[in-house]
């Protein structure tokens, strides 16, 4: 059921890209418009056919937005974030250093580990925060994403 989820928003993942090429550098702009669409409704997708956990849904986004490179510049590190931010927002917390993170995002980028191996790569580096603990969301290990080559 998609309702339980708390998705990201089109103008966030926006946001976000700017941000990453405001950081980092890069040409801005959207490449194209409908590859940005797939990619958003493909955890949708997921959600709407299956019972995923949050870790496929996570992967679902990066995986999503890394291979079909909607923006010109910066695909990699907004599918990154993305990925990051969808845990987050649903009560997980992502343990893990920048360079195995930016090392795993690379290899889903080209092709080299697919969605699912992705998915599981996630669960193996996050945990769910528990509900009603009254404690804030502890910050990832990692504070931003590093430049990709």
């Amino acid at each position: 059921m998609t309702a339980a989820w708390r998705w990201i928003d089109r103008a966030v993942l926006i946001a976000v890209h700017e941000m990453q090429l405001a950081e980092h550098g890069g040409a801005a702009g959207l490449r194209d418009e409908t590859l940005l669409d797939s990619a958003l409704g493909r955890p949708l997708n997921l959600a709407a056919y299956g019972e995923p956990d949050a870790a496929a849904l996570a992967a679902a986004y990066g995986y999503g937005i890394a291979r079909n490179h909607a923006f010109i510049d910066g695909n990699k590190r907004t599918a990154l974030v993305a990925a990051e931010l969808f845990l987050r927002l649903n009560d997980w917390r992502l343990v893990v250093t920048d360079a195995d993170y930016v090392l795993t995002m690379l290899a889903v980028a080209s092709g080299d580990i697919t969605e699912e191996e992705f998915a599981a790569w996630l669960r193996a580096h996050a945990s769910v925060r528990p509900k009603g603990s009254g404690l804030p969301q502890p910050p990832a290990v990692h504070s931003k994403p590093k430049a990709f080559p």
